[in-house]
């Protein structure tokens, strides 16, 4: 982009620009950005019906340069800025975590947005979600414990239950009556198709018909993975992300079967549905779109962080395969977001997939979202040091951004309902900066202070949101188990190889001597083979070019 003064000679390539009206609008030359197809005004001007007028005669001025300007930028209309709807994000059912992993023995922290919850599994195999507080002390929930069926806070062990009914205080004295005020606030949850969902109002009773059903999450056949991982970064960037089918030959070349740089190229996108719960649309590859046949990509985007891309392939005896990509995308806070993924299809898996273990392709999701942390991080960092919408800050491509566009337009209609967010023309920064825990609390660190983990440098138990183990391993129970067995099998075997070295010294026999050299060898390439295993599941990639 560039900055220009307003001049005849400029502009002499423009067709018929009135120069005598801009002057006499304006009472000094104001300053225009011109982008790659429209031109946007950033002089301020008092006056509505000036800035009326500016805007015609930039509008004007836009048309005669388009004809000879780049026309791959998606067009921008100048003054046009999306019309606001009813929105409140607390009336909103969001994704809290995978049913198969909460814990039976321990309490969950999580948040939403700046609500901090606490979630767990009564005696009786219930779930309940409190806000993450005792009423005593403030001390959080999530560093308690699960006795005797109840939730107990540490500090001074007082008990709740059910409804956020405390039930026990180990100081009253005898025959004093709990305090009414020492109840909780309880928040709804359901569990839907896998996931449990909350309602974070406390006001509007929930409805029920806003939790997202996933048709082929249901089909007869229907196999699907499912990853959850916490990412240091907002939930809007972690979204635009994911909607953008342009960046995976590119940033993930060579991470699976299907991501190739080589296979860059333009996409086509047509938004087939707005409205203010979202937009959704067909995709895929321009040169795929002349195929006889040929069935798109589906993309769906469902408030407040829902989205799925779907495909349907017809095989040569007309059967047909369901293929769908779902992420529910969780805001935790101010530069963190908390990730649902799940892929599945009807299409029976190859025999050699068959092969690899679930903990691998968790493993290679990790992976996946690793080599975006990088730039999604510092892309966070940019907005919030800018302080500006993205229509001043990107360049949105037709053929690559579409999905980009459309979901920060959708945040200029309901954006004001939300405690902050980044839309394509307007923003509204946090009214309080996050506050640092410099003793992270709940789950994490009930991992941290007891399992082996890269946490950090020097401190191999400190939490690490960028470090995998602490992003995916601990919000897992397969992978967790995994590196536990894992971890009991390296030390078995490092036992095993010390004991046989050593009779392998003591004994005179050659051949006893020899066998029990190639069994410490054995053992020592199954020390070697869990080391591997651990370090997948703990390390974190880093790109050959970034390695010291």
């Amino acid at each position: 982009m560039a900055l220009l003064q307003l001049s005849q000679p400029f502009l002499s390539d423009v067709k018929n620009p009135n120069f005598s009206q801009i002057n006499k609008t304006l009472k000094k030359p104001t300053t225009i950005l011109i982008g790659r197809t429209k031109p946007f005004l950033l002089h301020q001007l008092k006056k509505k019906k000036n800035w009326q007028k500016l805007s015609a005669l930039a509008e004007e001025i836009s048309t005669g340069l388009q004809e000879e300007g780049d026309q791959s930028v998606i067009e921008e209309v100048i003054g046009k800025k999306e019309e606001a709807v009813s929105y409140d994000w607390t009336e909103e059912w969001y994704p809290l975590y995978l049913t198969q992993n909460i814990p039976d023995d321990s309490p969950l922290g999580l948040t939403v947005f700046d609500k901090q919850v606490v979630l767990y599994r009564d005696g009786d195999g219930d779930l309940w979600c409190y806000e993450d507080r005792c009423p005593h002390r403030l001390a959080k929930l999530s560093e308690g414990q699960i006795f005797d069926g109840r939730l107990e806070c540490l500090y001074h062990g007082w008990q709740f239950e059910g409804n956020g009914k405390c039930v026990k205080i180990p100081q009253l004295s005898t025959g004093a009556k709990i305090p009414q005020s020492a109840c909780l606030k309880t928040y709804e949850i359901k569990d839907s198709q896998g996931v449990v969902w909350i309602w974070m109002s406390h006001k509007t009773p929930s409805n029920t018909k806003k939790i997202p059903f996933f048709e082929n999450f249901d089909r007869p056949g229907f196999r699907d993975i499912s990853t959850i991982h916490e990412l240091p970064y907002d939930h809007s960037i972690l979204l635009e992300n994911l909607m953008d089918p342009a960046h995976v030959p590119i940033s993930h070349d060579r991470t699976d079967f299907t991501a190739k740089r080589e296979d860059a190229t333009s996409l086509f996108f047509e938004v087939t549905e707005r409205n203010e719960r979202g937009f959704a649309g067909n995709w895929g590859r321009e040169r795929d779109r002349s195929t006889p046949d040929y069935i798109p990509n589906f993309l769906r985007f469902e408030a407040p962080c829902v989205l799925q891309n779907n495909r349907e392939i017809v095989g040569k005896n007309g059967e047909r395969d369901y293929f769908s990509g779902l992420f529910l995308c969780r805001p935790s806070g101010q530069g963190k977001s908390m990730l649902i993924v799940r892929f599945g299809n009807t299409r029976k898996p190859p025999p050699l997939l068959r092969i690899f273990p679930k903990w691998y392709f968790h493993q290679n999701a990790s992976k996946v979202f690793e080599q975006d942390m990088g730039f999604l991080s510092s892309q966070n960092e940019i907005l919030l040091k800018e302080k500006l919408p993205t229509r001043e800050l990107y360049i949105n491509l037709k053929s690559s951004d579409t999905w980009v566009s459309e979901y920060r337009k959708w945040m200029d209609k309901v954006g004001h309902g939300m405690p902050y967010y980044f839309g394509h023309s307007t923003i509204s920064l946090p009214e309080n900066p996050a506050v640092v825990e410099h003793a992270p609390a709940g789950f994490v660190a009930n991992f941290s202070a007891s399992q082996p983990a890269k946490g950090g440098i020097g401190a191999m138990y400190a939490p690490n949101p960028a470090n995998r183990y602490f992003r995916h391993v601990v919000h897992c129970k397969g992978c967790m188990g995994v590196l536990k067995s894992f971890t009991a099998w390296k030390k078995g075997l490092l036992l095993a190889a010390l004991v046989l070295a050593a009779t392998a010294i003591l004994v005179s026999g050659r051949q006893w001597k020899a066998l029990l050299l190639v069994s410490t060898a054995l053992c020592l390439a199954g020390v070697q083979i869990c080391s591997t295993a651990i370090s997948m599941n703990t390390t974190n990639f880093i790109r050959t070019h970034r390695r010291l």
